[in-house]
Formats: structure tokens, sequence, C-alpha cells
């Protein structure tokens, strides 16, 4: 066998390079009681001056998106600094619906400094109830019936006169009158006597023309005493509707003066005061009515209720108690709860609604200051994203019905006026969301400018590492747990090391280590102790993995009584263990599984056995692809593949992607052509590319862990490892038990950064560096491979049929001449 070029023992890692330990003896606390608890958010400076910019800016579309994955602390983060900043802000005005005097049928919109609005409505209440109150007993007064009466009186007087007038013209010329219900009657009389028309027409035409005169001068007297009469009812209409007005003033005009005057400062509102005082005054006859005894109320008094609706003030918006800007949190945003709704009530089997049934939404009371929504659930209610959109585009609020909308019949409905809007809209949700908004709404770009990107990891530091230590003092004092050792905290700050998958970073996924924290401490009470200590943690860690590896386990004993053949020990030519990841929800672990290669003559392909099943994902399909450009460029360079290779997954039965098999299936491939076994007690992970470098993969620590609990169980060798690619070794914090069993020489990992390496550990030949003729050492694996694929050119130059693609070319490249096809 050939000396290898490779230094084999430097490839494998030592125990202090498979994890970052945190030393509790460079903490300067005892426990975390010492410590100030953590005031802010950890390890999230561009988030937080993206926050700041955004919150900060005012100019329109620069709304926020809050991008992140879920207990990355991006709501807690959010409501801290809202808190903090809206208390600097200006309280904004009530916001009040009033009846239009005008267009009932479109309410007006006023606004009043934070608390006049309940105010002004208190005011408009006692100024309704006063009325109820007064006016009837104003109308009732000996005073209104005496100057009433002297109205009537002064009619009555100058009704009689006009008659006498008419009555002394009639008998100037013969004649009597008679007033009906139908009119007034010009009668002729002789002596005393109506004259009939017999009578009439008996007499002389002289005194017939004389009569008939009389009747004409009567009749102009008589359509002008029927004038004169009309002017008089009105007369009368005017001056009791007058009398009316001073009574109704005298009733009510200093509390209106009054009201006037209080709110003078506010244009609107005196505009509204006024239009009110006239509409009151024409409508007097509505509070005339004496309340009556309780009890079931009348119809007048039902009446007199719905006039007074019209005086009253519906303040939708209500901030007398909100100090600064208003924070809305709406965690249901339907389209009534979000935009407001008209309220309907039912009289006598139809639906009735006014100004009052006006009901406000969370971007009302967020008026003036902050909106937060869940994006996911803005873009799944019906209505909602479009026509939030639009109100933030438009700087204006409708309260509007969707029956109305939408209905397929226009309907009387209620107009509100809009509100203004002046609101910082918020969102949040993962960076999946945003960037799909980005691209396919144009809208989102416009209105959402600040994008608050929470990454899910921050740099392990001096600083960073404190402030984790801050973290779980402010979790213990504010939940009530049991405060941590030293130890105890480095053992959590190790753990969010393994939750980063980095050894030089942490976890910002704070929901994580809140829960550890949590069951820490519980584990510690369970064992009567004082403080949680380092195993209490380990506890913790190892309980939740317990509650959630059922189908790890389950798998692992299928492995376990050979059901899942796994080999753990011993060689086989052209298989090898290949490591991936799976995750059940909060729960990942790896698993070992076999990948074998066959190898024949054939035409340059590799059948990828998954993707022909359509069970391999296109990174996997991508990975397979990619070893066979390596293929084609470290021995296809002289002469053309003659090859067909055929990689699988053993007892795989779901689907496979990711390509970090991909330098695992090129081994197999390696070993089928070369006939060199592969070790079986090595696993391999690891991506190549298509110059024989080895890439870093994901979820390194869960495979080596899921195949050495294969391994321990199976009995540990002392021999049995994994190849990881030396990119990955950053990412590596391995768990207590793995570490353990490489301090002790039981366990070994290795890092390659090219094929070569990798194969050499596998087979325990070289894998062969070419000279300057592209020739190979004999006994290393490239010799052997190419020998095997130079016996694969010379089978398939003799197989019959073969494609007229697959080229004419000798073993050492040369081009052979064709052969003409013989014809019979």
């Amino acid at each position: 066998m050939t000396d290898s070029p490779i230094d084999l023992a430097a490839l494998e890692l030592t125990p202090e390079q498979l994890t970052c330990a945190c030393a509790p003896e460079d903490f300067t606390f005892a426990t975390t009681e010492d410590i100030e608890p953590l005031a802010g958010t950890v390890g999230q400076e561009r988030a937080l001056r993206a926050l700041e910019f955004g919150l900060g800016m005012q100019t329109k579309g620069y709304n926020l998106y809050l991008a992140g994955r879920p207990g990355t602390g991006k709501r807690t983060t959010l409501l801290a600094y809202l808190e903090r900043i809206a208390k600097k802000q200006p309280t904004p005005p009530d916001i009040c619906y009033v009846h239009h005097f005008q267009d009932p049928r479109s309410p007006a919109v006023v606004y009043l400094p934070a608390g006049r609005g309940r105010e002004l409505a208190d005011d408009m209440r006692e100024l309704v109830e006063l009325c109820k109150r007064e006016i009837p007993r104003a109308f009732e007064s000996e005073e209104y019936d005496r100057r009433r009466n002297e109205i009537m009186q002064d009619i009555q007087s100058q009704r009689e006169r006009i008659y006498d007038d008419l009555q002394k013209l009639a008998s100037a010329h013969g004649f009597s009158i008679n007033v009906t219900p139908a009119g007034i009657l010009t009668i002729p009389v002789r002596e005393g006597q109506p004259l009939s028309r017999e009578a009439f027409l008996a007499l002389p035409e002289e005194e017939r023309k004389k009569i008939d005169e009389g009747s004409h001068i009567l009749s102009e007297a008589v359509g002008q005493t029927v004038s004169r009469e009309r002017r008089l009812q009105k007369e009368a209409r005017d001056r009791i509707r007058e009398l009316d007005r001073l009574v109704g003033m005298f009733a009510i005009g200093p509390s209106l003066t009054e009201l006037r005057q209080k709110y003078a400062e506010y244009p609107p509102i005196a505009h509204y005061l006024e239009a009110g005082q006239e509409d009151f005054l024409q409508n007097l006859d509505a509070f005339r009515i004496q309340p009556a005894e309780p009890g079931e109320p009348s119809p007048q008094q039902t009446f007199v209720e719905e006039m007074a609706v019209r005086y009253s003030v519906n303040v939708v918006v209500d901030n007398s108690q909100t100090r600064g800007a208003p924070v809305v949190v709406e965690g249901n945003p339907t389209y009534y709860n979000l935009f407001g709704r008209i309220d309907y009530k039912p009289v006598m089997g139809t639906l009735l609604t006014n100004f009052s049934m006006l009901r406000a939404g969370a971007l009302q009371r967020a008026n003036g200051g902050f909106l937060v929504l869940q994006a996911k659930d803005v873009l799944t209610q019906p209505f909602v994203w479009d026509t939030l959109k639009r109100a933030v585009d438009t700087g204006e609020i409708r309260i509007e019905n969707l029956g109305e909308q939408f209905g397929v019949l226009p309907v009387i409905a209620l107009r509100p006026e809009p509100m203004k809007l002046k609101t910082k809209v918020i969102l949040l949700g993962d960076a999946y969301l945003y960037a799909l908004l980005y691209r396919m709404d144009e809208d989102f770009r416009k209105q959402f400018k600040v994008k608050v990107e929470f990454g899910s990891d921050m740099e392990r530091n001096e600083i960073s590492v404190q402030h984790y230590a801050a973290f779980i003092s402010s979790q213990c004092k504010s939940n009530g747990y049991l405060k941590f050792s030293r130890g105890a905290v480095a053992k959590v700050i190790e753990h969010g090391s393994r939750l980063a998958e980095h050894q030089r970073r942490l976890s910002t996924h704070f929901i994580e280590i809140t829960d550890l924290v949590a069951e820490s401490s519980y584990w510690a009470q369970q064992d009567g102790a004082e403080q949680v200590e380092t195993p209490h943690v380990a506890k913790a860690i190892e309980e939740h993995d317990y509650r959630s590896n059922l189908i790890d386990e389950r798998l692992r004993d299928l492995i376990f009584e050979g059901t899942i053949i796994v080999e753990v020990a011993g060689s086989r030519v052209g298989q090898v263990n290949g490591l991936s990841v799976l995750q059940l929800g909060d729960y990942t672990f790896g698993k070992p599984s076999r990948i074998t290669a066959r190898t024949a003559p054939g035409a340059g392909e590799i059948i990828n056995i998954e993707r022909e099943t359509k069970q391999s994902g296109p990174i996997h399909s991508k990975g397979v692809l990619t070893l066979m450009g390596y293929l084609l460029g470290k021995y296809g360079r002289n002469m053309p593949l003659a090859l067909r290779a055929s990689l699988g997954f053993e007892q795989l039965y779901d689907e496979v992607d990711g390509d970090s098999a991909s330098s695992a299936e090129l081994y197999a491939i390696l070993s089928s052509l070369s006939g060199v076994p592969i070790r079986q007690n090595i696993a391999v992970t690891g991506s190549i590319d298509q110059n024989g470098r080895i890439q870093a993969i994901g979820g390194a620590n869960y495979k080596i862990e899921g195949f050495y609990q294969i391994c321990e169980h199976l009995g540990l060798t002392g021999d049995q490892g994994v190849i990881v690619p030396k990119a990955n070794i950053p990412h590596l914090m391995l768990n207590d038990e793995t570490l353990r069993a490489v301090q002790e020489g039981k366990f070994h990992i290795y890092a390659v950064e090219r094929v070569e390496e990798g194969i050499e550990l596998l087979t325990g030949l070289p894998a062969g560096e070419p000279n300057e003729k592209g020739e190979y050492p004999p006994g290393t694996i490239s010799y052997k491979v190419v020998e095997q694929l130079k016996a694969f050119r010379r089978i398939a130059r003799l197989t019959p049929g073969r494609r007229a693609d697959e080229g004419e070319r000798g073993d050492e490249g040369k081009p052979t001449p064709r052969t003409p096809p013989k014809t019979a």
C-alpha cells in the first residue's frame, strides 16, 4: 500500500473543538440574585435601530413590519418600546359623532381635546333632560296661557272687525252674509227676508241689474276678506310660534348660552350648538308632553326619546383616560373589530339605526397613536387587508358595514363623515411573509417602508453573556423562580449556543430560554434544592427531549432489533452510513441511513433511485448532479465515462432533500468502482462541489449525536465516529453524553476539507494525486477507479447497439476509427 500524503491524525477533532464551554469561574456573581435584572432587549441592535427610526419617522408611508421567528422577542420588545415613547407623545383628541341637522343620513364627526368629548356628551344629556322637564312646565304655565289667549283674542278681534266691515258693505247693497264651513255666502234680501230665485226673476230688470252689481262688489269684498282671514291665521301661527320659541328659549336659553360660551373656542362645536338650537326650537312640540308615571312607555314618550337622540353626542373614541399616544394591540382583526361598525335595532319588523349606534374599531381607537397587528391574521380575514391599505393611503377611516358595500340592491343607510387618520400601523410576521408581500403587493412597498428584522442569534461575547445572565435573573425575579448558581447560568449559556448551532453565537429565541429557566427551577424544587445548579439545567434539557423523542426512540428500536439495517462495524463495498436530520415540532434528531451504490458499464449516468420514485427533493437531486460533475472533472477529461451508477437510500420511505449526503453518495460510488470496502464504523455528512471541496451542512450536532446513540447501544468499539465538513467546526456544540465519549476516546469526530481526505479515512488507502501525465499511482483509490472505468469502457465498446453519442476514444483518450456498418 502506498503511503498516504494526508495526515489522518490531524483530521480528528479534540474535545475542545466540539463545544464552547462557559467557565462559571469567569462570572463575578455567586447567584442571579446578585445580578441586576435585564432592562431592554438582548442582541437585537439592528432591530432596535430600525424600530427607533420607524417610530420616529412621521412621513407618510413609514409604517413598520417586524420580521423574525416567533419567540425572538418581537412583540415584547415592541410593546416595551411603545410604552416608553407613547407616554412622551401628545394625547390625541376625543372623536365624536353628532347629528347632522342639514343631512341626517351623514352624521358629522367632531374632535375635542381628550376628555372634552365625554364632557360634551354629558352636557348635552343634561340639556335634553332639562328640556324634558322644563318645557312641559313652561307651556303649562298661566303666563303662557295668558299670552297665548291675548294673541288669540287679538286675532279674533281683527277677524270680527273684518266680518263686520263685510256685513256693513253687504247691507249697503241689500245683501246678508252667511259664514259656513264651505265658505262665505252672500244672499240678497228684501224687507229682511232672503230673496228667492223666483222672486229675484220677478223683479224689474233695473233692480235685478242693481242686485247683480252689488253681488260683484261683494264677491270682490269676500275674496279680500278670505285673504285677510288667511293672513290672520298665518299671523296667529307665527305669533304662537314666536311665543313658543320665546317660551322655549326662556326655559333652556341660559343653558344653551352657557354651553356656547363653554365651547366657543371650538368652532365646529359652536356651529353644532347653533344648528341644534334652531332644530330644537322647530321641534318643541316633541318635548311638550309631560313624562308619564314609571311603567310601560307611551308612544308619545317613545317619540320624545327618539327626538332626544338627535341632540346626543356619540363619543366613539374616548381618550379621557389615555396618557400620551394610544397603543392598541388587536388580537382578532376582523373587519368590524378593526374598522368599526354600524349597529341596528329591530323596530316593528324592520331594522333602524342612527348615528348613536356607530361603534369604533381598533383603527379608530389607535388614531394618533400605534396599532399593532399580526400580519397573518390581517391577511386571512376577508376584506381587511385591502381596506387597511386604503385607509392608510387616504388618511381617512370610514365606518361602513359590509352588507351595505356588497349588497345586491342599494339600501338607505348611514354614510358617516370619514375620520382623519394618523396612526402608525405595525405588522408582526415572519421574513418569508414580508418577502412575499414585498414582491406581490406594490401597495405594501409604499406603505410599509420600514423593515424591523429580529435575528435568531447574536454574537457570543463578554457583553452578550452578561446580558444572558441578566435575562435569567429577570425571569427568576419576575416569575418567582429559584435563583440560579453561576454554574447553572453557564449551562444555560452553553445551551443558547447549542440552539444557535454556533460556538461563537447565542440564540435570541428567548422563548426556549425562558422555558428552560422555568423547567430548571421546577426540577430544582423537586430536588428540594435552594437554588438551581448545573445538574438541574441538564435535567430540564434531558426531560424536555424525553417528552418529545418518542419517534426517535421508536426508530432507534427498529435499528437495534435489526428491522432497519444499520451496520456500525466492519467494511462494505459501495455502502456508507449517511446522516440525516428529522424535525418533529420542537424536537430535532439525527438518524443514520445506509447509502448504497452499484456501478456497471453505461453511458455516463447516475440513477438517483429517490428521484426516479419522486422521493427526492430538488436540492438532493442537485447534489447528485454535482457529484456527477466531480466525477466528470476528475476522471472524464481523458476518456468518456462509460459508467452507469445507481444510488439509493436503503429502507427510506419518506422524501429526502438537501445535499448533505452528496459526499457520502460519492464515497459509495468510488468504493463501488474501486472495489475497496468502506468502514461502516464511521458515518459521513457533508455536501460537495464539483471541485471536490466538502461544504458545510446543517444539523451537524444532531447528526453526530444520532450516530453516537446507535453505536453506544450496539456497542462502542473505540474506533467509531463521524466525518463532518471542516467548515462545520464552529457549529459544533455536542451534548454532554457524546462529548464525554469523545473525551474518553470511545468516539471520534473527523473534519475534512476535500473528498480525498474523506475517502482515505473511510478506506485506509490513499486517494492518489495525478502526475503530469494525469496518471494515478498504483494502489490508490483513484488508480483503481480509473482502471475500472477503462474496463467499463472496453465492455461498452464491445457491446452491440451502444449509443452513437458515447464517443469513439480508446483507453488513453486517442480517437479510434469508426468501423463502417456491414450491409446485407
